[in-house]
């Protein structure tokens, strides 16, 4: 629902965010399409252009079949995130947490472009994980994605844990893989305790993360939807945004707007 009094949702958005002090963020992959990473849903998606790419993101199928693992590696190692960028809306963010309103910042991406970004990694909960390091799944070790890559680059095309020779996998969260409880205990204590839940590029199709909404605004924070899809929770948003996420939440947020080439230059001619 629209306030009444801001016909424009953009200006909806951007009232409520002048007077909320406690803000919660909570991203999705249409945060990032502009960075150039394709989201998994969306017309173009990942999975919608490539039905079968879902499975190389189901845990069962990548601990059965070494296939499945061999193509998951070739695709990290040519992901675009590796070449991503922020955009303005992942910038829009650190606006917030440097005017002091951004309590925390919960993502359901997996590209560490948020801390790129320059948001502290403090108050960044990764809720599916990272796609910038690896796990074991037997032993658990955990480190950073390059070396395990450049396994793979070198002609290694299913590499096993160095410590336990267990199968490694991204440090993400695959289908059929619950997230860590610490994680979603962080997630639900930030909800919680919040009068804003900005909500930016997620169908909130995925659950549990998707249920981080109705238990925000359970105990009484407001929503702000920034998506360009419908979502099952616009309804009991105070306002919903259909707009380009890196052009409308800059505005939203409120962040200065840059001059232009002819703007607070003093004409020196003539």
């Amino acid at each position: 629902m629209s306030d009444p009094g801001f016909p424009d949702p953009i200006l909806a958005a951007k009232s409520i965010i002048a007077t909320a002090d406690r803000i919660v963020g909570l991203t999705g992959a249409g945060i990032s399409t502009d960075s150039g990473i394709p989201d998994y849903r969306g017309p173009q998606g990942i999975w919608t252009r490539d039905p079968e790419a879902e499975r190389l993101a189901t845990l069962d199928a990548y601990l059965g079949d070494a296939e499945v693992r061999r193509r998951a590696w070739r695709n990290r190692l040519t992901s675009p995130i590796w070449k991503a960028q922020p955009n303005s809306g992942h910038r829009a963010f650190v606006h917030l947490e440097r005017r002091g309103k951004l309590n925390m910042l919960l993502t359901q991406n997996i590209d560490g472009l948020h801390q790129l970004a320059g948001n502290n990694p403090a108050r960044v909960v990764e809720l599916h994980g990272t796609f910038r390091e690896v796990v074991c799944l037997s032993c658990g070790v955990r480190q950073p994605a390059g070396p395990t890559l450049e396994r793979v680059r070198q002609g290694d095309e299913d590499p096993a844990c160095l410590s336990c020779g267990g199968i490694l996998k991204s440090a993400t969260i695959s289908f059929g893989q619950p997230l860590l409880p610490s994680v979603l205990r962080r997630a639900e204590h930030a909800v919680v305790n919040c009068d804003l839940l900005l909500v930016v590029g997620t169908s909130l199709g995925v659950y549990p993360a998707a249920g981080l909404v109705p238990l925000s605004v359970a105990h009484g924070a407001k929503v702000v939807i920034v998506n360009e899809q419908p979502t099952p929770y616009d309804d009991i948003a105070e306002v919903v945004v259909r707009e380009s996420i890196s052009r409308s939440l800059p505005t939203i947020v409120g962040v200065p707007r840059e001059p232009s080439n002819h703007e607070g230059r003093v004409d020196l001619c003539g």
